[in-house]
């Protein structure tokens, strides 16, 4: 056998009704919806159910799968310690899952385990699942920093594991949605909150899993989502699945979304391939982006590239860079993404070399190697790469944060010796208090302590 279905599922707790004492009523047609896939997932027959989660145990370079023979959890958390529930774990399958997903190269298993009990996020649907007779063993898988791409291959590590052992499963993707939709909701409100809802609702709708692998990441920082990576580690696990979707509500009058949604297998369909689809696109839309950079971003790509491959800097500077990269100096700082998401960033505030191109050609080199966040770059990931470079105006000292403007100026906080960047127009950064905040914390600087504030423009090429 193979994954039967899956279902998508939010998990606010105030649905509980002993968590909500009556404000469940204020997202009826979310626990309306929630029985309805509850019951579509025990009529599957499930063996064991597959339940990723955001707020089960999550690191940045790891999938973590929860060890063990089982667990328990409670809503005490939420005021409600009477609402308690436990499972046993498919000890063979977790196996079979880890084994899978090492050979295919992912960080995986069950090490680094802080907190055994059930997070909300797989306790709410195992509590609407077990109310509708389902009392299978589960897997509780975490979810990473990883790429859309590496989720969405582990969902078919985990559909080949299932399969290698004949078990009827059914995968549980449990995520809110946008959590800035409203301005008298917990975390405000955000245009992209409203928008991302809708783009990925109509995916839901419409069983589009390619959506969930290309929803643009700037969208999903800002309107805060919550689920994205559980429903691509889903999409994997249906990977060449042909599926009857239902999107059975979606409300946000919490100024949370929550999208309920089942998907019913229905047969093999070599189309709906979105992995490989995924990857061809990327790779279209990366060669374009190389094709047309600029002299400051070629360089930087030579030199990242010469260095990783050979393990030796540039030597000479190639022929024909314009004069105000070989004639000007300045400080310049090299960022580096792969999927969506930082993979390094290294700078200097004033010039070091005697010149803009040779500044960029060390500080490359730094970002793919010495940023202390980050492993070296390897040959394997160049062609994901994506590079901006910065090159930053002389900084001025201001009064006041009243000066900064976070889509305009860089700022630069300082406290004695210590001295904390920040490039501005970054992504999930919104205000100067964030701005100047992020800039302590880089510093090593307390909000206790006295500092002085300088600005900077900087001249973005990407």
């Amino acid at each position: 056998m193979s994954i039967l279905g899956a279902i998508i599922v939010p998990h606010p707790p105030l649905i509980i009704p002993t968590v909500g004492r009556g404000r469940e009523r204020e997202v009826q047609a979310t626990i309306d919806a929630y029985r309805a896939a509850a019951k579509q997932a025990a009529a599957w027959e499930p063996e064991v159910l597959i339940v990723t989660s955001p707020h089960q145990i999550m690191y940045a370079d790891y999938f973590h799968i929860s060890p063990g023979r089982g667990a328990s959890g409670d809503m005490s958390a939420f005021g409600a310690a009477q609402t308690k529930l436990r499972v046993e774990y498919d000890g063979p399958l977790r196996r079979e899952i880890v084994h899978r997903a090492e050979a295919a190269g992912f960080r995986a298993g069950t090490l680094g385990e802080r907190d055994p009990s059930l997070d909300h996020g797989t306790f709410l649907p195992l509590y609407f699942l077990q109310e509708a007779g389902v009392n299978c063993p589960i897997l509780r898988i975490g979810l990473s920093g990883f790429s859309p791409l590496d989720h969405y291959w582990l969902g078919q590590c985990i559909a080949q594991a299932v399969g290698a052992l004949g078990r009827r499963a059914v995968f549980i993707a449990s995520g809110d949605l946008s959590h800035k939709l409203r301005d008298d909701g917990p975390y405000g409100f955000a245009p992209g909150g409203p928008e991302f809802d809708r783009q990925i609702t109509e995916a839901m709708a419409a069983g589009d899993f390619l959506r969930f692998l290309t929803m643009d990441p700037a969208l999903c920082e800002h309107a805060a989502e919550c689920g994205l990576r559980s429903f691509q580690s889903m999409a994997g696990a249906l990977d060449g699945q042909a599926v009857e979707a239902k999107l059975l509500s979606y409300e946000g009058v919490t100024g949370v979304g929550y999208g309920v949604a089942t998907f019913t297998v229905t047969g093999p369909d070599e189309d709906r391939r979105f992995g490989k689809q995924c990857e061809d696109l990327e790779r279209i839309r990366l060669a374009e982006k190389k094709a047309s950079e600029d002299p400051w971003v070629k360089l930087a790509r030579m030199s990242l590239e010469t260095f990783v491959k050979t393990g030796k800097r540039l030597e000479r500077l190639p022929e024909g860079l314009p004069p105000e990269m070989t004639e000007q100096a300045a400080g310049a700082f090299v960022s580096l993404h792969a999927h969506g998401q930082l993979r390094g960033c290294i700078g200097t505030i004033g010039p070091t070399t005697e010149n803009v191109a040779w500044e960029i050609v060390q500080n490359a080199v730094s970002a793919c190697s010495r940023d202390p966040r980050f492993p070296p770059v390897t040959v394997a990931e160049l062609d994901s790469l994506e590079y901006s470079v910065d090159v930053l105006g002389q900084p001025e000292p201001i009064a006041s944060p009243d000066q900064l403007d976070v889509k305009k100026y860089g700022v630069i906080v300082s406290c004695g010796s210590r001295r904390g960047l920040l490039l501005p127009d970054l992504e999930g950064v919104d205000s100067v208090e964030q701005q100047i905040d992020i800039a302590q914390q880089k510093g090593g600087i307390s909000s206790r302590e006295k500092y002085t504030l300088e600005r900077f423009e900087v001249v973005r090429h990407t």
